[in-house]
């Protein structure tokens, strides 16, 4: 009977440390304090880095992780637009990329990822690691770093805009024509 309750015990014992060892994942009270956490597992690229990798034509993966409405209002030249939310499933994807006009990147390559101040980024980033890709940096700052650093180099997708931006012009208001 000693034994049983022995067994039952250490088998108890055993449960619970087996339980523990395995709950090893961070619990966060607010999104803040999980991307603070996240910041110690990525690294940083600044913005004059950047654009000094852009103005060089080194090859690398401009991902913009910003939704696309933001994405289409204003974007890094040669960024490609996937969603935070769908990331970790059109990394990967020859499709996407065909779609997108472009080869389906290697995991070895680097990826520079961009959000709007980087938050995103840095939990993009994490996902990327954890999936295998060993170099994925963040734009410190995100876009809006971008947007005040170098206000006139970048892009909008007008198409999704709804058309071609209005130019004024002054061919309505010229007094070319002869009234004699």
């Amino acid at each position: 009977m000693k034994t049983i309750k022995l067994y039952f015990g250490l088998s108890a014992f055993m449960l619970i440390i087996i339980l523990s060892a395995c709950n090893k994942n961070q619990s966060f009270e607010k999104v803040d304090d999980m991307v603070a956490a996240s910041t110690k597992n990525v690294e940083f690229i600044t913005v004059e880095d950047l654009n000094v990798k852009i103005d060089s034509m080194e090859v690398f993966n401009l991902i913009d992780v910003r939704e696309p409405s933001e994405f289409n209002r204003g974007y890094i030249p040669g960024s490609v637009s996937i969603p935070r939310g769908l990331l970790e499933f059109k990394i990967a994807n020859e499709d996407f990329w065909m779609n997108e006009g472009l080869y389906l990147p290697e995991k070895e390559e680097l990826y520079i990822l961009v959000c709007k101040k980087g938050s995103r980024s840095i939990l993009a980033a994490e996902s990327l690691c954890k999936l295998g890709y060993p170099s994925v940096v963040v734009l410190d700052g995100g876009w809006k770093k971008w947007e005040l650093t170098y206000p006139l180099i970048y892009e909008k997708n007008l198409d999704a805009l709804g058309g071609h931006e209005e130019e004024e012009s002054d061919y309505f208001n010229c007094t070319c024509f002869d009234t004699e």
